[in-house]
């Protein structure tokens, strides 16, 4: 089965973390990546993609707009059932970031 993975911070605390000095951000930035892309390799069976997102619009009946929301990026996976694929997650490098929470959510159909 195919899962969407999506990973999560208050957008008020991406606020935050842009005040904390740029040196100190970066050390933590470059560590953080370190981890993510030792989890990516370890994990590497199961992902088919994963991304980094921008800011979104919001398109409603009334227009577009600039929008915010908490998803900073994504993943697809491939796993036998959902509790398989959240168990995944478990110990991810994510949950260093404050506040940080994974959600991962099956999908069901293709649009064609």
């Amino acid at each position: 089965m195919k899962f969407l993975v999506t990973y999560q911070m208050p957008h008020t605390g991406l606020d935050e973390w842009m005040q904390i000095p740029e040196a100190e951000r970066k050390a933590q930035e470059l560590q953080m990546q370190s981890e993510w892309n030792a989890w990516l390799q370890a994990h590497k069976p199961v992902i088919i993609e994963t991304a980094g997102v921008g800011k979104p619009k919001r398109i409603t009946a009334a227009g577009i707009e600039d929008s915010r929301n908490d998803i900073m990026m994504y993943s697809f996976i491939e796993a036998e059932t959902l509790e398989v694929a959240a168990n995944i997650f478990k110990d991810h490098p994510h949950f260093g970031i404050p506040g940080g929470w994974i959600e991962v959510m099956s999908i069901n159909k293709e649009v064609s």
